[in-house]
């Protein structure tokens, strides 16, 4: 009995310890002015969410997000910065007021879906538990997913990823181009 409750307070420190990390490290993401460092952050942020998954008993979900997002995402994030070098660093100044409103508008959407699910939770709506087999969220079963009912989008997804790794390549080199094309005039 007492292992059990010492267990349960374990289980809840590693729980607190992760959202808040969770938290600090998507504050940071979106605070940090450096792209390297608010990259960074976002690694610590998938992180503390895949100790999150642990907890859920979701271990195949909290490997793919280590290995496929922390891992080959986050890197190919870190060599476009590295890439596009000082480009990346400036700040954007001109600021579109369409952009600001739509960025309110979406806030205020979020909020509301936000409000509305904890409604319908305290409300009792949303309390009958879903049947969840054992086999539920296997890698087997996930991978038989991908390939056979959602072959389309699998694809699509990995077209939309080369066209941005592309895109991100193409901008380095137009950023490098116009900066050797200053130093020649400054030479000359």
């Amino acid at each position: 009995m007492i292992l059990a409750s010492a267990g349960n307070v374990l289980v809840w420190i590693v729980w607190v310890a992760a959202a808040f990390a969770c938290l600090g490290s998507g504050v940071a993401v979106i605070s940090f002015s450096n792209p390297f460092y608010s990259a960074l952050a976002l690694i610590g942020n998938l992180g503390s969410l895949a100790v999150l998954y642990l907890l859920l008993s979701a271990e195949f979900v909290a490997a793919a997000q280590v290995l496929v997002y922390a891992g080959a995402v986050m890197v190919m994030f870190l060599f476009v910065i590295a890439y596009l070098g000082g480009k990346a660093d400036a700040p954007w100044t001109g600021q579109l007021p369409v952009q600001t409103i739509a960025a309110i508008v979406a806030s205020g959407a979020l909020l509301v879906e936000i409000v509305v699910v904890i409604a319908g939770q305290a409300d009792g709506h949303l309390s009958k538990a879903a049947d969840i087999t054992d086999a539920f969220g296997s890698p087997s079963q996930i991978g038989q997913l991908f390939l056979t009912d959602q072959l389309l989008a699998f694809e699509l997804i990995s077209v939309v990823l080369l066209v941005a790794a592309v895109g991100g390549v193409i901008l380095g080199s137009h950023s490098r181009e116009g900066s050797s094309a200053k130093g020649d005039d400054a030479r000359a």
